[in-house]
């Protein structure tokens, strides 16, 4: 029996809440041996942890202190060539969303990237913390059935610019009484194994439909 395994980058952040979504996920919707596949959740915090994976969700949390940290310990080169390999599918939110980016249009000499997603993005883009909000999301025309997504915003950024039309396909637009006409852009995938999101849905507490997403379409490949 094939084993896939996902990993949680632990190494600041929202981890944790990720993992409990992903066993959650697995269990509710029976995915432990889908199609002879068994599926693995792991925190990564060792290049020994990093290499056992198909697929790495880097949560939200600070993107400076993230890259920092994998920079100081040794970790950054392991990061950017496991992330760069097409094998592996990748999920960035909020912070890990910044920490992918190719481009920062702001505070961009705090953040060393790893330069995957084809984008340019604005870190805090709708403020501090005293501006998070949550708002319901039709997430419908990726996620079946998926009209009412609470999707929590905390100092998040957006994406700006998509660098890449070919490989990057925009998923969700975000209206705002201050937005453009056409929305904030706020979720992206490249190619098939790259999947970015300003919002946390680690925080939808009994939610778990954006990680059977991601499992399904990104791990599973169904």
């Amino acid at each position: 029996m094939n084993q896939k395994c996902i990993g949680v980058l632990a190494l600041q952040g929202a981890f944790i809440e990720h993992v409990h979504h992903l066993e959650r996920c697995v269990d509710k919707y029976g995915l432990q041996f889908y199609n002879g596949v068994t599926i693995k959740i792991i925190t990564v915090r060792t290049k020994e942890e990093l290499w056992q994976c198909d697929g790495l969700v880097i949560p939200g949390g600070e993107s400076t202190a993230m890259s920092l940290i994998a920079q100081r310990t040794g970790f950054y080169d392991d990061l950017y060539k496991f992330v760069h390999n097409s094998q592996n599918s990748i999920w960035g939110t909020c912070a890990g969303l910044i920490f992918i980016s190719e481009i920062l249009s702001n505070e961009k000499d705090l953040v060393k990237t790893l330069q995957l997603l084809h984008v340019k993005v604005k870190r805090n883009a709708f403020g501090r913390q005293a501006q998070s909000f949550t708002q319901e999301c039709d997430f419908s025309s990726f996620i079946d059935g998926c009209v009412d997504f609470p999707a929590t915003f905390i100092r998040a950024p957006v994406i700006e610019e998509i660098l890449d039309n070919d490989t990057v396909e925009i998923l969700f637009r975000l209206n705002k009484p201050d937005s453009p006409q056409d929305g904030l852009i706020v979720a992206v995938k490249q190619n098939d194994n790259v999947l970015a999101t300003s919002f946390h849905p680690e925080l939808a507490e009994d939610d778990l439909r954006f990680h059977d997403y991601f499992i399904r379409h990104f791990i599973l490949k169904i």
